[in-house]
């Protein structure tokens, strides 16, 4: 039993480490740098790498997931503002003060103010008053509009559009956005599409 042992140990093949000179060709690495932990293999990583992409794909999924608890919300602004006193609008101008800010043209027509959309009901585009030729004109196809915002040149399908105008209990004009009037539908001549002076 014994012999038996001894010949299959003496028939087994011995292992021996790699030599350094061999070592450090496959490498390239200097004799002082070479251990076990410098020698890689291919399983070793492999492993390393697909646990970098579990855990990678685990920290996109959390924000991802984070992301879906604060949802995208649009703030608009209040549909309404105070345009200052009724004094401040001669009659038969057009004021533009408020053209940059909210698209809106306060008007002292006959009848009273109005709150004239500064929004061409063509595509989108914001007209210009021509103070000389009493008209609004847009730039960006040429339609035209009168001084109540009637269309009468250009592609425009239709007047400009009013909106609602009346007095804050301070005495100040406001004017609401979220209610318009339309020519087209004979709502200009309804209370709030203008405001008496």
């Amino acid at each position: 039993m014994a012999s038996e042992s001894a010949a299959t140990a003496a028939q087994a093949p011995v292992l021996r480490p790699p030599s350094k000179k061999k070592t450090e060709r496959v490498l390239g690495l200097p004799p002082d740098r070479l251990s076990a932990e410098h020698i890689w293999s291919r399983r070793d990583f492999f492993s390393l790498a697909g646990w970098g992409m579990i855990f990678g794909s685990l920290g996109v999924s959390g924000i991802a997931f984070l992301r879906f608890m604060f949802p995208r919300v649009l703030f608009e602004p209040d549909p309404t503002f105070r345009a200052g006193s009724p004094k401040e609008y001669p009659p038969g101008t057009v004021s533009e003060k408020y053209i940059a800010s909210q698209r809106v043209w306060i008007i002292h027509m006959p009848e009273g103010l109005i709150a004239l959309s500064a929004i061409c009901t063509h595509l989108g585009c914001t007209p210009r008053w021509l103070a000389t030729e009493q008209k609004f004109k847009c730039p960006c196809h040429g339609s035209g509009f009168t001084k109540d915002g009637t269309n009468f040149e250009g592609p425009a399908p239709r007047p400009l559009e009013r909106w609602r105008i009346g007095l804050a209990e301070d005495g100040q004009i406001l004017i609401d956005k979220s209610k318009s009037y339309h020519a087209e539908r004979g709502e200009w001549g309804q209370p709030g599409s203008f405001l008496p002076v």
